[in-house]
């Protein structure tokens, strides 16, 4: 077992970039974050909310955006329903705003889209695929294309976030009008979620409020009050087990991931 456990924490060096989807969108109801264009002209409010619509008996919740013009009126709300389960954070449905000439649109997807694949890491890819109909223009087919492209430091007025996953969303809508085509780009910190969002536009927002509900994953396996190589010894040697001890992300299993965890946050 003591080679065993060696291997183990030798292998975290190859896969120093893989974590579990939810420790970058934390999706725990009443979690709030604030994100402000850097010229004060707009706001950006990420909340997830509890949803009585049942999915199949699957856990569920509902992240709603909503985007301000400072100093008007104007307000544009999207509200996505996500699954949370084995397969990462999965889309049911999308619900989305698009002012009084246009409507409402909802975009369903069934069987659900991928949100956020089960573990993220810099070169994942994945896609979203769905179908809608919109006022005036009729069927409108909206498809992206996700990549995280780059591991970055963010600064923003909230503060210093490392190790953030710079993700690029190729966007493409194809209606009887024509086919638009847009990139955008969204940072997602460690344990805190989207902490700064970029346009197709090249408006940036940065996060300057959030209000997260999150429990501390239990890093400190052993409760000796620091986070460290006993710690990962500790969780290797119940590499495959469901012992609860030292799952520290709960999702059922020990295993690559919990060790990836305690290592990102050794020394505190």
């Amino acid at each position: 077992m003591i080679r065993n456990t060696v291997l183990f924490i030798v292998l975290l060096c190859a896969f120093a970039n893989i974590t579990n989807a939810q420790n970058y969108y934390p999706v725990d109801i009443g979690n709030t974050w604030v994100l402000e264009s850097t010229d004060g002209a707009e706001r950006i409010t990420y909340k997830i909310i509890a949803t009585d619509e049942p999915v199949n008996d699957a856990e569920v919740r509902i992240l709603d955006i909503t985007t301000e013009v400072l100093g008007t009126s104007a307000v544009r709300t999207s509200t996505f329903l996500i699954e949370i389960g084995e397969e990462g954070l999965q889309l049911h449905t999308v619900v989305s705003e698009l002012g009084d000439v246009f409507g409402v649109a909802r975009v369903g997807f069934s069987p659900p889209a991928i949100f956020f694949p089960p573990t993220l890491q810099l070169g994942e890819i994945w896609e979203t695929h769905g179908e809608t109909e919109v006022s005036i223009v009729g069927a409108v087919t909206v498809s992206s294309v996700n990549e995280v492209v780059a591991v970055e430091n963010v600064v923003t007025p909230a503060g210093t976030f490392e190790n953030c996953l710079k993700i690029r969303v190729r966007t493409k809508i194809d209606a009887a009008l024509g086919i638009n085509r847009s990139t955008s780009y969204q940072w997602l910190a460690p344990e805190r979620g989207p902490v700064k969002f970029e346009t197709d536009q090249d408006i940036v927002f940065e996060l300057v409020d959030s209000n997260l509900f999150a429990t501390e994953m239990p890093y400190d396996v052993n409760a000796d009050g620091t986070v460290n190589i006993l710690d990962l010894v500790f969780v290797a040697s119940r590499f495959g087990q469901t012992d609860p001890s030292a799952d520290v992300n709960a999702d059922g299993t020990v295993n690559i991931l919990d060790l990836t965890l305690i290592a990102r946050n050794f020394g505190n």
